[in-house]
C-alpha cells in the first residue's frame, strides 16, 4: 500500500474515532437539549395560541362583535358612550394590576427580553411578567392600539426562564432556550415559521450562531404546527390577484418609498417616547399613582374611538383594506396619523402590548398613500398601488424592529405573496438605513438606551455593566493587595468607587486619573467616612473585560 494512501486511511480512522467518541459522550446531552427545545417550542406555541384566543374571547365579549377581524366596522354601530367606557375601564384595571404587581408601573415587553438575553443569562422577570401579560391581554381586548407580539414574546421568555432555572442552565444554554421559546411564540402567533426563527436570532439573541440555529428552527416549527392545528394553514392577510413589479424603471420609486417609510417609522417611535416622557412628567407633577395613568390613556383612546374606531385593537381590518386598495388617499393619510397618535397614547399610558402590528398597519397605509401618488403620476411605468402598500408594510415594520431580514420574511409569510421580493427588499433596506441613524437602531434598543442599558453599541459597550467592582477587586487580606499608605492617600484624593459600582463606571476613572488601582469603598451616606473594601487594579479590570469579550465572540461564532 502506498504511503500516501496509508496516511489518508489512518487520518480517516482517527477522524472516525473522534466522531464516535463525540457522539458517545456528547450525543445524549445534545439529544436532551434538542428534546427540551422541542418541548419549549410546544409550550411557547400553546401559550401564544391561548393568548390569541383569549384576546378574541374577551374582545368579543366586551364589544359584542361577532368577529374580531371586522371590529372596526362593527364598532361604528355602537353607542358613543360604549366606545368611551370600554377603554377607560380597561385602562383602570390595567392600572390596578401594574400598581400592585410591578415595581415601576411598567408593562414588560420585547425590550426586557432582549435585556434578559444580553445581561441576565437568558432570564426575565416572572411576577412582573405575568402581570404584564394580563395587562396586555386586557389592553388589546378593550381598545388599546398595540399588537400581541410583544406580550407573547415575554410570555415565551418566562417559560424558557423557568426551564433554564430548573435545569440550572449556563448563560449560553439559557440564551439558546430563550431563542427557542421566542421563535415558537412568534411562529405560533403569526403562522410564520421562517420569520419566527430569524426574529429570535436577529432581534432577541442578536447573532446568528450555528449552534443556536438548529434547535431554534425545531422550536419554531413546533410553534407553527400548534398554530395550524388551531387556525389552519391560512395567511393573516389575503391579497387580490398577483402583485408584480411591471418595469425595472419602477424600482427607484421603492427606494424613495423606503426613505419615506424610514422617516414615518422614526416619527412613530419618537411619538411614543415623547408621550411616555410627557406622561411621566404629568404623573410626577400631579402626584398621580401608577394605577391612574393607564386609565387616563383609556379615556383618551375612547374619546378618539368615538369618531375613529379604526384605532381599536391590533388593526388587521384596516391593514387588510390598505393591502387590497380599498381606501382612498386621504383616508390612508388620516388613518396613518391617527394610528401614530393612538399607539403613542397606549404606550405612553403604560397600557401594554407590542409595536409590530401597529407598524404593519402604519406601513401599509403609508405605502398605499405613496403608491396612489406614484401610480397616478406614472401610470404607464407603474404596477398597482397595493404593491406599494405591501412594500411599505415591511419597510416601516423593519425600521421599528431593527430587523430587516426577519421582517422581510414575515411580510411574505403573512401575505403568502413571494413574487414581490425585490420591491420589498429595496424598501426595507432603505428604511432601516434611514431609521438606524435617527434612533438607536430599533425601537427596543432605544427603549433600553433610555433606561441607561447600552446594548445598541454591542458587547463591547454593555459587558462593562455586567461586572461589579466588588467581584473583581483585591481584598485587603490578599497577598498582592494595595499598599495601606497609598490607600489612605487615595481616599483623601477621592480616588475611589463604591462597591456596587460596575466597570462601566470604573474604567473611565482609570483613563482620567492614570492610576494603577482605585479603592473600593462602602458608603452608608453622603456624609459618612468611606469604609475600605478592597482595591480594583486596572489590569484586573481589563482581564475580566477581555475574558468576557472572548466568551461572547466564542458564543456568537460557534
Amino acid at each position: 500500500m502506498a504511503p500516501a494512501l496509508r496516511g489518508q486511511l489512518q487520518a480517516t480512522k482517527r477522524q472516525f474515532a473522534r466522531g464516535w467518541d463525540l457522539l458517545r459522550h456528547k450525543g445524549p446531552s445534545q439529544f436532551q437539549f434538542w428534546l427540551i427545545a422541542l418541548l419549549i417550542g410546544i409550550a411557547a406555541g400553546l401559550a401564544a395560541t391561548c393568548f390569541r384566543l383569549a384576546i378574541t374571547f374577551l374582545q368579543t365579549s366586551v364589544y359584542g362583535t361577532p368577529s374580531v377581524t371586522t371590529i372596526h366596522s362593527y364598532a361604528e354601530t355602537l353607542p358613543w358612550w360604549m366606545l368611551l367606557l370600554i377603554p377607560t375601564v380597561g385602562g383602570l384595571v390595567v392600572g390596578v394590576i401594574v400598581h400592585y404587581f410591578t415595581p415601576d408601573g411598567r408593562v414588560r415587553s420585547v425590550a426586557d427580553v432582549i435585556e434578559g438575553a444580553a445581561l441576565n443569562d437568558g432570564r426575565v422577570e416572572k411576577k412582573a411578567g405575568i402581570a404584564s401579560a394580563i395587562c396586555s391581554w386586557i389592553t388589546l381586548s378593550t381598545g388599546g392600539s398595540t399588537g400581541r407580539e410583544g406580550p407573547v414574546v415575554h410570555i415565551a421568555a418566562m417559560i424558557s426562564s423557568w426551564v433554564s432555572n430548573t435545569i440550572r442552565a449556563d448563560g449560553i444554554t439559557g440564551r439558546d432556550l430563550l431563542g427557542c421559546a421566542v421563535a415558537a411564540a412568534v411562529s405560533a402567533s403569526f403562522n410564520a415559521p421562517i420569520a419566527g426563527a430569524l426574529f429570535a436570532l436577529e432581534v432577541i439573541l442578536r447573532h446568528f450562531a450555528v449552534h443556536a440555529f438548529a434547535p431554534i428552527v425545531v422550536a419554531s416549527a413546533a410553534g407553527t404546527v400548534i398554530n395550524r392545528l388551531v387556525f389552519g394553514d391560512v395567511t393573516e392577510f389575503k391579497l387580490p390577484g398577483t402583485t408584480t413589479v411591471e418595469f425595472y424603471l419602477e424600482l427607484p420609486a421603492f427606494f424613495i418609498l423606503g426613505l419615506v417609510c424610514g422617516l414615518v417609522a422614526v416619527v412613530m417611535m419618537r411619538a411614543v417616547f415623547l408621550a411616555d416622557d410627557v406622561g411621566s412628567r404629568f404623573q410626577n407633577r400631579m402626584g398621580l399613582p401608577h394605577l391612574l395613568r393607564p386609565a387616563i390613556a383609556g379615556v383618551m383612546l375612547g374619546a378618539l374611538a368615538i369618531w375613529f374606531p379604526h384605532i381599536i385593537g391590533v388593526g388587521y381590518e384596516t391593514t387588510s383594506r390598505a393591502l387590497t386598495g380599498a381606501l382612498l388617499w386621504h383616508e390612508a393619510v388620516v388613518f396613518a396619523m391617527l394610528k401614530v397618535i393612538a399607539v403613542a397614547i397606549t404606550m405612553g399610558g403604560r397600557m401594554g402590548g407590542g409595536v409590530f402590528s401597529p407598524s404593519l398597519m402604519l406601513g401599509a397605509l403609508t405605502g398605499l398613500a405613496f403608491g396612489l401618488i406614484a401610480t397616478g403620476l406614472f401610470p404607464e411605468q407603474s404596477g398597482t398601488a397595493t404593491l406599494y402598500a405591501l412594500a411599505g408594510m415591511g419597510a416601516v415594520a423593519a425600521a421599528v424592529l431593527g430587523a430587516p431580514i426577519s421582517t422581510t420574511l414575515i411580510v411574505f409569510e403573512l401575505t403568502g405573496d413571494w413574487q414581490t421580493g425585490l420591491a420589498v427588499m429595496v424598501s426595507v433596506s432603505m428604511s432601516t438605513a434611514v431609521s438606524a441613524r435617527l434612533v438607536d437602531r430599533s425601537f427596543f434598543l432605544t427603549q433600553l438606551e433610555r433606561r441607561n442599558v447600552h446594548l445598541a453599541a454591542g458587547p463591547q459597550a454593555y459587558l462593562l455593566a455586567m461586572f461589579r467592582v466588588q467581584g473583581v477587586m483585591r481584598k485587603p487580606t490578599d497577598s498582592n493587595a494595595a499598599d495601606e499608605e497609598a490607600c489612605l492617600t487615595m481616599i483623601e484624593q477621592g480616588l475611589f468607587v463604591q462597591a456596587q459600582a460596575t466597570l462601566e463606571t470604573a474604567l473611565p476613572l482609570f483613563d482620567k486619573s492614570g492610576v494603577a488601582f482605585l479603592l473600593v469603598v462602602k458608603l452608608e451616606g453622603p456624609e459618612d467616612t468611606p469604609v475600605l473594601q478592597g482595591a480594583l487594579f486596572h489590569v484586573d479590570a481589563l482581564k475580566a473585560y477581555n475574558r468576557a469579550l472572548a466568551a461572547t465572540a466564542e458564543e456568537e461564532h460557534s
